[in-house]
């Protein structure tokens, strides 16, 4: 058993309920979110992603599911900011300590703004990374609100 991420510390630390799954990540055809899906057998559209972009110049994280795209219009409207544009990966890294693809909302180095896309209210669980490749947290959509003090608003395209 491998040491929990930061994300696992930081919902642990927040009392959140979850539920910690695995699954192979390597070759992740079509995105690591949609492999994720396939893995763990649930619909793409429980299995959100985590972006980055910055909003206006300053950096923010944007949660979607994995079968949608997202929209930087809505995000900069959701915000009330004029320009959003997509973060580029070794950025996105370097300022959530994460790689890419274990992305997590959760435990990032420096705590940014963060939009969940409404989708997520629809169902009773979803999927995040845990901050890993090949590992999710699935957890009640209002913690991940609560745990990112997040904005929730339409965000995808």
């Amino acid at each position: 058993m491998s040491a929990p991420t930061r994300a696992l510390v930081a919902l642990a630390g927040l009392g959140i309920d979850h539920v910690v799954h695995r699954f192979e990540a390597e070759g992740a055809d079509g995105g690591y979110g949609l492999a994720a899906a396939r893995m763990l057998g649930v619909d793409e559209e429980r299995v959100f992603k985590t972006l980055l972009a910055t909003v206006d110049g300053r950096a923010v994280v944007a949660v979607v599911p994995v079968s949608s795209r997202l929209s930087p219009k809505a995000v900069a409207v959701a915000l009330g900011a004029k320009r959003c544009e997509m973060m580029a990966p070794r950025d996105a890294e370097r300022l959530t300590g994460y790689v890419v693809g274990g992305i997590s909302p959760f435990g990032q180095r420096t705590r940014l703004p963060t939009v969940v896309d409404a989708t997520a209210l629809g169902h009773r669980t979803v999927f995040v990374s845990a901050g890993r490749r090949g590992l999710d947290v699935e957890l009640d959509p209002n913690d991940l609100v609560a745990a990112c003090s997040a904005t929730v608003a339409p965000i995808t395209a």
